[in-house]
């Protein structure tokens, strides 16, 4: 099938001759070997420049788009064009006269994710997005496990202003349609990170480690009670650990080792670590928790720096007291800088994941802070918030796909890492 339409010409600036016409082909059909080689060939032999190209297949179906300058007869191009696709059993459109303008240059990117992500969710984005003002230049799939993730490039109002209304507005449509929605800026600043910081408890590793402590002491019940509160913001972190370090005096140490033993990783951890480390991230946690429990975990996982609280023991027992500096809120955020000036990355190159409130100083000065299943006092000041249990969702606001996760992995097959371009 072709199409004919004719407009008023109009110059490129930059690429098209006063004699030249703009001729905008576009392809579709089942994808197969050699279909651009054909489309090409026919273009190559009327001496055409090419002004734009892109190509996307979904599940099969090509579509091919290309922007070209014809400096001869355009309908003698579109009548070659119409015989050499027919022979590979394609459909061709042809605009003539098409307006050339500028590539789209996007200036955020929207990643939205779900379980599932439905047609429903995708209108409220697009209708929010349209209500901004906002342009969707581009949308391709990121991920189809454990989450579907589909990230959106943007054109809207590149100001500060401008980036809290469009996070306000497509959060309220994340919490009315259940799915989660990250937005960053667009570019080579968010492709630019280079260090992420995790928190640990409920965040790396499923569950709150002094709660499984206080289990061995018969007092997991009061020390949750407590964790959660902290948690919330609602007491002080600093006065809540010692209240709960507190309850494990007289505890035997061999506890610690037990403990870290039975430590579970939450979904997607090893994968998230592994992925960063092949795009050659500087990875580390950042925890209120107790660096004797987690440092065989950090050492398992080739984390390069860890900064937690240090438990006291003295003649084999607990003492219920903490020693050293208190990892606290503003411990953490810290403890993020000054990793970063070790391994010299500039702040906004950096990454933090948390759940609590404890996190908040740590994922407001990073780069980007994402909340992981996190507490709404957290979710209200990070720039992205995960509800689903899969710590590898980060990957996706990243913009690393699925695909490429899974490619990775093959290649290496424990003989060699490739990197992600």
């Amino acid at each position: 099938m072709v199409t004919i339409k004719t407009r008023t010409k109009k110059r490129s600036e930059f690429s098209v001759g006063a004699s030249d016409t703009t001729v905008l082909v576009t392809v579709t059909g089942p994808d197969r070997p050699g279909v651009t080689s054909v489309l090409f060939a026919a273009l190559s032999r009327h001496d055409v420049r090419l002004l734009d190209v892109e190509q996307v297949v979904i599940r099969g179906r090509l579509t091919l788009g290309v922007m070209v300058a014809c400096p001869n007869d355009p309908e003698a191009l579109q009548e070659e064009l119409e015989q050499a696709m027919a022979t590979v059993g394609m459909n061709v459109d042809i605009e003539i006269g098409a307006d050339p303008g500028r590539p789209a240059v996007s200036t955020h990117a929207v990643v939205v994710l779900g379980s599932p992500v439905n047609a429903r969710a995708m209108r409220s984005v697009a209708r929010e997005l349209a209500k901004q003002g906002a342009n969707i230049d581009s949308i391709r799939g990121v991920a189809d496990y454990p989450v579907t993730g589909l990230e959106l490039s943007v054109s809207a109002a590149d100001t500060v202003d401008g980036d809290a209304k469009l996070r306000t507005g497509l959060a309220e449509v994340a919490a009315l349609e259940n799915v989660d929605i990250a937005v960053e800026r667009a570019g080579l600043a968010r492709r630019a990170k280079r260090l992420i910081v995790f928190d640990v408890d409920s965040t790396l590793v499923q569950g709150e480690v002094i709660e499984m402590l206080a289990a061995k002491a018969g007092v997991e019940d009061e020390v949750r009670a407590v964790t959660e509160a902290a948690m919330r913001g609602e007491i002080d972190f600093t006065e809540s650990l010692h209240q709960r370090v507190a309850t494990l005096a007289g505890l035997d140490a061999s506890v610690i080792d037990e403990v870290a033993e039975s430590i579970e990783l939450t979904p997607g951890a090893r994968t998230t670590i592994r992925t960063l480390r092949r795009l050659g991230f500087h990875c580390g946690v950042v925890s209120g928790g107790f660096r004797q429990v987690i440092e065989g975990l950090a050492h398992e996982l080739e984390l390069d720096f860890v900064h937690a609280n240090t438990l006291e023991i003295v003649d084999g027992k607990l003492t219920g007291r903490v020693i050293g500096e208190i990892v606290d809120r503003a411990a953490k955020a810290v403890a993020l800088r000054k990793f970063a000036d070790q391994v010299g990355v500039p702040m906004e190159q950096t990454v933090a994941v948390g759940d609590g409130a404890n996190d908040i100083d740590m994922l407001n000065a990073a780069g980007l802070g994402v909340a992981f299943n996190a507490k709404p006092a957290l979710r209200e000041v990070a720039d992205a918030a995960l509800s689903h249990p899969f710590l590898d969702a980060v990957l996706f606001i990243l913009g690393v796909t699925r695909d490429e996760v899974e490619a990775a992995d093959a290649v290496d097959g424990g003989v060699r890492r490739v990197p992600i371009p």
